[in-house]
């Protein structure tokens, strides 16, 4: 587990997008499948779920309320985040209602999924408002950068925000201050697309190093992420063998001389 200053996750993540549909449209074709690799993901030991209202229009988060329901409650953490047009604050309420009722649970991380044209402020009220009632727990931000993460920060009363979720990888790395930014405050980076949506596994580089330890170039990528102290990659396979190539980068670590060569060079 990924200690933090408010919680404990896993050192992965699973992603749930593309699951349950698309961009605000249900798919239920692939249900039973997807329900059955995220069941597999938490029996791996990802026991963090990242999900949203967007993904399949809700339909996401069904499924992953259909997966844990036979998983202890508090061995998990659901995550989940509210799209920019509900950013009102009556909006974010009765999202994250909506969304809790979907997952059959309380929400452990609550993002706000984009920056929207609502004040920040009022979103964050609502956020810890939700915190009261016992909605979400924790709260953070989503593609947001460090400045406006500091900013959003000014809002909070009673609460921190707790995390960030960005696009981060180490074929992009153009968030690296934000990352710095999550490491020097304690807060949970979740790096989403961490491996290209797969394309890191053809890397000629990562290739020669994976010899040397016998993983795979994924596996090599992962655990140099893992051992950035705030990043939590997010990893999605709807394929039970991907799940566990995944799994793979756990348990063992990069020597600290092979962890620096592959900082240069994909500096």
């Amino acid at each position: 587990m990924k200690k933090f200053k408010w919680f404990s996750i896993s050192p992965l993540a699973l992603g749930t997008w593309g699951m349950g549909g698309g961009y605000w449209s249900t798919d239920y074709s692939n249900d039973e499948n997807d329900i059955k690799a995220i069941i597999k993901a938490i029996e791996l030991g990802i026991t963090a779920i990242d999900t949203a209202e967007m993904y399949g229009n809700g339909h996401a988060e069904e499924l992953v309320g259909k997966a844990i329901k036979n998983f202890k409650r508090e061995e998990l953490f659901i995550i989940t985040k509210v799209w920019p047009n509900h950013a009102k604050y009556e909006d974010v309420l009765k999202s994250a209602i909506a969304s809790s009722k979907r997952l059959g649970t309380y929400i452990d991380l609550y993002f706000l999924h984009w920056p929207s044209n609502v004040p920040i402020c009022e979103t964050i009220k609502a956020f810890e408002d939700l915190v009261d009632k016992g909605v979400i727990r924790y709260f953070g931000l989503s593609n947001f950068k460090w400045r406006e993460i500091e900013k959003a920060s000014e809002c909070v009363k009673k609460y921190e925000i707790a995390a960030v979720e960005n696009h981060y990888s180490l074929w992009d790395r153009g968030d690296e201050e934000t990352l710095e930014y999550a490491n020097k405050k304690g807060l949970l980076y979740l790096a989403y697309t961490p491996i290209e949506k797969g394309r890191i596994k053809n890397d000629k580089f990562l290739s020669e190093i994976a010899k040397k330890y016998n993983k795979t170039p994924i596996q090599i990528a992962l655990n140099w992420y893992i051992r950035i102290p705030s990043l939590v990659p997010i990893v999605k396979s709807s394929n039970i063998s991907h799940l566990e190539e995944n799994v793979g980068a756990l348990g063992w670590e990069l020597s600290e001389e092979d962890w620096k060569k592959i900082n240069e060079h994909f500096k």
